[in-house]
């Protein structure tokens, strides 16, 4: 269960977030609106990069503002970044070996961990592919697999979706939908891509001016006019 609690963030005189409260027990969760609504405000809250002036997140019985942002990737918050973070001298498996480096997890542990998370994400046959040499897909592909290693408990993926195929579109589907059966985690999706967050997402959340202006049910959240006329332009 995630908890957020009246949470709001300023950047001087600026709002970026007003207050903002909502109960999340879905495995998958959207969290939608235009450009500027507060959407990458909220997720830099989660993880210790925004300045939060109140409120609380809760995950569990743990408010995660009680950690230092490195404490809070240790506990088990992972992010995927819409600029996908790739460093071109890395293998794809050093990618994964770095983040573990920071949640003191044993070198016995390890293998199996990678192993997993390439496989899940179907790349474990690139695992010694340098960075550099990665086609998008691969890149994203590996983005994701670094959540997912060392006991991930909330996975904040932020426009996973941009600049994949169909047929690309349709895998990502698929790896979104497994990843709480498979590794415990809870997921809020960042997306501007309404059929994604329609295929995936039980519950979706929408902001506005820094402000919540629905949550619930995906389908009835879509169907809102109020969100119609804030996101859809309709």
């Amino acid at each position: 269960m995630i908890e957020i609690t009246d949470v709001t963030v300023k950047y001087g005189g600026v709002v970026a977030l007003d207050s903002v409260s909502l109960k999340i027990a879905e495995d998958v969760v959207g969290l939608i609106g235009p450009n500027g609504a507060g959407k990458t405000t909220l997720t830099n809250a989660f993880s210790g990069f925004a300045p939060v002036t109140d409120g609380s997140i809760v995950v569990n019985g743990t408010n995660l503002f009680d950690l230092a942002p490195h404490k809070r990737t240790r506990w088990g918050l992972a992010r995927s970044f819409q600029k996908v973070q790739i460093v071109p001298d890395l293998t794809v498996e050093e990618h994964l070996k770095a983040v573990l480096d920071g949640k003191g997890i044993g070198k016995a542990q390890r293998v199996g961990a990678i192993s997993k998370a390439l496989d899940f994400v179907g790349i474990g046959d690139i695992r010694l592919k340098q960075g550099r040499a990665l086609n998008p897909y691969q890149r994203r592909m590996t983005e994701i697999a670094k959540c997912l290693i060392g006991g991930p408990r909330v996975v904040l993926l932020d426009e996973p979706g941009g600049g994949l195929s169909e047929a690309e579109m349709q895998h990502l589907r698929d790896i979104i939908r497994g990843i709480h059966p498979e590794f415990g985690a809870q997921i809020l999706l960042v997306d501007h891509d309404v059929d994604l967050i329609r295929d995936v997402c039980a519950a979706t959340a929408v902001l506005d001016f820094g402000k919540l202006i629905a949550f619930g049910p995906t389908e009835e959240v879509l169907a809102d006019e109020v969100v119609k006329t804030a996101y859809l332009g309709r």
